[in-house]
């Protein structure tokens, strides 16, 4: 890369296209200061910080209303949610088929119930965990499938589902990127036992940080909920261990301001994926996402695939390129968390079993995408990578 960088050519269109400010991967749609300083003055006044004021209230109703699901628990953050999945799910031991293209909270929480993670290659147009390759690595002691949707992608979910019947298994998904995702008029979160979302800043609907899980019933909602709180059950009353996992009123009352504006995002989200496939749609070696049929998506990142025999360079190399011209792009996913020293000894987490998560980890690269991310902007992207080789 030192001579990519120092080539007078690439030197040249990097004095062209560098610009003043940094542009980052993403930015989050930021409510108005005047209506969260309100929220804020109400704080203050009441002194209800957490512990289900509120905001926590009216934010769950009216979350749940917009998504379209009927039982749903908020959290302080999306890998608590994922966390008490497993445990309302009783699966503290065994095995969890899963994949290593994702970030490490999927895997992590698995680790931190005493499961192994059982890694499954990936479908190379989703680049989500492939069902095709799940049976043969279901053991006496796999306990569950968990499914990613990477970039608001659905997972295959009646594949995964039969599957899961067959052989009597619980499907968890992290929905982390799917706000708002639909497969027809079926929220994605109604799909398997249980869906962990993510209000994470960096994600395209925000509470600052925070998360959400949603279940199919009352029954295995109030586990969810006492699961949250400690194992309270009543004020003299404690039912089981518990964690805490609560949001607090500052995260709500954000969250809730922000359910006013993410239609907009989204839309806006929606414009400037299109202009970038647009931009990039025949450039020899890149390979965008298109939208799947019957699928609402959210257009929350926006992945490329860098095929450096035929593009001319590697996506390390057009990192390298964006960063020196102040564009800050992301691998996500790379590394793989089958990578990771603590999984890397597991038989699934070889090489040759994942050859299709392998190749995507080391081509993928997400451009910047937020809702108001200027058309400019994207123009200098694309020229970048249209200019490059």
């Amino acid at each position: 890369m030192d001579n990519l960088l120092t080539n007078g050519r690439y030197r040249e269109l990097i004095r062209h296209y560098r610009l003043d400010e940094p542009i980052y991967v993403t930015r989050p749609r930021m409510p108005s200061l005047e209506a969260y300083g309100d929220c804020l003055k109400h704080i203050w006044d009441t002194k209800w910080l957490t512990n289900n004021g509120l905001y926590h209230r009216e934010f769950e109703k009216k979350l749940s209303r917009y998504l379209g699901v009927e039982h749903l628990n908020l959290f302080v953050n999306g890998t608590i949610a994922l966390l008490v999945a497993l445990q309302a799910l009783r699966i503290n031991s065994g095995e969890v088929i899963t994949t290593p293209f994702t970030f490490p909270a999927s895997t992590h929480v698995l680790h931190w119930n005493r499961v192994r993670p059982v890694f499954c290659d990936i479908d190379p147009k989703t680049y989500n965990i492939d069902p095709n390759k799940i049976e043969k690595l279901i053991t006496p002691d796999t306990k569950a499938i968990l499914g990613v949707h990477v970039y608001g992608t659905p997972c295959d979910v009646e594949a995964i589902q039969t599957l899961a019947n067959r052989h009597g298994l619980h499907v968890i998904y992290d929905a982390a990127h799917a706000f708002g995702v639909k497969i027809g008029d079926r929220s994605i979160l109604e799909y398997g036992d249980l869906s962990a979302m993510s209000f994470h800043a960096t994600k395209l609907f925000t509470s600052i940080e925070g998360g959400a899980l949603v279940s199919r019933t009352k029954v295995q909602a109030e586990r969810i909920y006492y699961l949250k709180n400690f194992g309270i059950a009543g004020e003299e009353t404690v039912i089981g261990p518990g964690i805490n996992g609560k949001m607090n009123e500052f995260q709500a009352a954000f969250g809730l301001l922000e359910l006013d504006i993410v239609d907009q995002e989204m839309r806006a989200r929606r414009e400037r994926t299109l202009l970038y496939r647009e931009r990039l749609a025949d450039v020899p070696g890149i390979t965008v996402m298109q939208d799947m049929p019957n699928v609402t998506h959210n257009y929350g990142y926006f992945p490329i695939l860098v095929d450096p025999a035929k593009y001319g360079c590697s996506r390390d190399e057009l990192h390298d390129v964006f960063r020196a011209c102040n564009i800050i792009t992301r691998k996500y996913f790379y590394p793989l968390c089958s990578t990771y020293p603590c999984y890397s000894i597991l038989p699934s987490a070889h090489k040759q079993n994942l050859e299709i998560a392998e190749r995507i980890s080391l081509q993928v690269l997400c451009l910047p995408l937020y809702g108001d991310l200027s058309r400019d902007t994207i123009e200098v992207i694309c020229h970048i990578v249209r200019n490059l080789t």
